[in-house]
């Protein structure tokens, strides 16, 4: 690949044009979107909280729409059940053999909305999907189609009526993030432009899923030097060391940060991983996966590390 593929390569060049066309209905949040679209390169999972009203379902239809998958909202409540998400097998009379019916699990791009107001066992009916891009329902095993992308929006835990996501569903989540208001020009932007949903109905999709696909196998391939891996190395082991740490970060999460930074890398037009780029995505991967023995929470912490370890 060359040292500056978002001019030369046309598959990049559509990918910048995806990225800018997420920015132009998401106002103000580049930084957001960038990191979306580089959980989608790395084959990852995102969770958005944050407040209701600032744009996570505004986001997921604009992915959705700009990279050709088929789109799929659930609204989490609590009176749901894990059948509504996965599907259920009914049993026909014509052919006295039992028929699976696909739920809304079966999409390229799946909008699990305020997932923390199911109860647990709802929210773990994800748990398999995500992991390994399949459900298996009465012991027979249905694939989920490729790409499979979960975004996640959380309500704030203070608010009334709220579950919080066990450890092993938040670690399904490659990236955590906030969107946060918009700043003052956003805003005013925002209140004298085209309504978001006329917007969404407009966009032309810049990408099918092949080509999804094909930027993804090129995301692994996204070189790395013996010492970024020491850097990643010394950041894993600095946070099962920590002392306000109760529960550090996994090999797992070793690997998502790689694969991340891979993919943040690709969308900056590089074929190399810098240190930088491991930090710039080191809170929103670490943050919900941290386990304080205290209060501080894991974003913090991530933070304290980050400017603990030192780059050789």
């Amino acid at each position: 690949m060359s040292a500056t593929p978002l001019r030369d390569d046309p598959l990049m060049q559509r990918l910048e044009a995806a990225l800018a066309q997420v920015n132009q209905v998401l106002l103000g949040k580049p930084r957001q979107v960038k990191l979306a679209l580089t959980c989608l390169l790395a084959g990852g999972h995102l969770l958005l909280e944050d407040v209701p009203g600032v744009g996570k379902t505004t986001l997921a239809h604009a992915l959705a729409a700009t990279f050709s998958l088929d789109f799929q909202r659930v609204q989490f409540t609590s009176d749901l059940l894990p059948s509504d998400i996965i599907g259920v097998s009914v049993y026909e009379r014509e052919t006295s053999q039992f028929r699976f019916h696909p739920g809304p699990i079966f999409a390229g791009l799946l909008l699990a909305d305020e997932i923390n107001r199911a109860t647990p066992k709802t929210q773990s009916a994800l748990l398999e999907a995500m992991a390994e891009g399949q459900v298996t329902v009465d012991g027979q095993t249905h694939a989920l189609p490729q790409p499979f992308y979960v975004v996640a929006t959380q309500n704030p835990l203070d608010l009334h009526g709220t579950f919080a996501l066990p450890d092993s569903q938040l670690d399904r989540f490659m990236l955590r993030i906030s969107l946060g208001y918009p700043d003052a020009g956003a805003e005013r932007a925002l209140l004298s432009g085209a309504d978001r949903r006329d917007l969404l109905a407009r966009l032309v999709p810049q990408l099918d899923a092949a080509s999804l696909v094909a930027l993804r196998d090129r995301a692994q391939t996204i070189t790395t030097s013996t010492a970024l891996l020491d850097y990643l190395q010394a950041l894993l082991t600095a946070s099962r060391r920590h002392a306000e740490i109760r529960v550090g970060l996994s090999p797992r999460a070793g690997l998502s940060l790689l694969a991340a930074a891979r993919a943040w890398a690709l969308l900056s037009g590089r074929a190399h991983v810098l240190p930088e780029d491991l930090q710039a995505l080191f809170v929103p991967l670490a943050g919900h996966r941290l386990v304080p023995s205290r209060g501080s929470s894991g974003e913090a912490l991530a933070r304290e590390l980050l400017a603990e370890v030192a780059v050789d």
